[in-house]
């Protein structure tokens, strides 16, 4: 299926709060409790309508641990959009976020579209980390915020759409070059020289689970 936009995304956050499952929930719409702890790099797309617009997000789910980050980072390089998490049942998750914070912006384009997520809403019972925090902590770096929840897949949909929708913004206002790759947006095939702005549906062009 043929696109106007390919956004890339990377999930951060500690080891355990969920990423991987964020990540299969959105492009999979399903859940698995027991999950093999991410090993550099995974990878996921889907694809998306905007304002009319065809917009492929490439996500790449990050390992948490220490040991990786060095890996991480080189992935933070050519991202449009992050996803950082962390677990509101888990305090040091939420502790941790301002080191992730630091280690994001040290290493991507300045426009980057930050979304903090606080994940496992369902387990209320168990919560550590008031709402009211993570809405602060967001409002206090320049975050957008949410809370969802993998398992029952409450928001999840919204947070992966409403980081895409604030970059697209940012695309149309021209604060995003869209033809330096670095910032983490690609035009896709339905854009085409003579006509940058084309319907939807216009071209072919590479299949949606394809890396591009």
């Amino acid at each position: 299926m043929s696109y106007a936009y390919l956004f890339k995304y990377i999930i951060i956050g500690d080891t355990g709060v969920g990423k991987s499952c964020l990540l299969l929930q959105f492009t999979d719409k399903r859940f698995q409790p027991v999950h093999d702890l991410t090993i550099g790099v995974e990878f996921g797309a889907r694809m998306i309508t905007i304002d009319g617009k065809q917009i492929k997000l490439q996500i790449w789910d990050t390992a948490g641990q220490e040991s990786f980050r060095s890996i991480t980072r080189s992935y933070y390089r050519g991202a449009a959009g992050a996803l950082l998490v962390y677990d509101i049942t888990r305090r040091d998750t939420f502790n941790h976020l301002t080191t992730w914070l630091e280690d994001a912006r040290q290493h991507s384009s300045s426009n980057m579209v930050i979304m903090l997520i606080g994940n496992k809403s369902d387990l209320e019972a168990r919560r550590d980390v008031k709402k009211e925090e993570g809405e602060a902590f967001a409002r206090e770096h320049g975050l957008i915020f949410m809370e969802t929840s993998a398992k029952t897949a409450a928001n999840v949909e919204e947070a992966f759409i409403n980081t895409a929708k604030a970059i697209y913004e940012k695309v149309q206002e021209g604060v995003l070059d869209i033809n330096n790759e670095a910032n983490g947006i690609k035009l896709g095939p339905q854009h085409s020289p003579s006509n940058p702005s084309m319907a939807a549906g216009g071209a072919t062009g590479k299949q949606d689970g394809g890396c591009c």
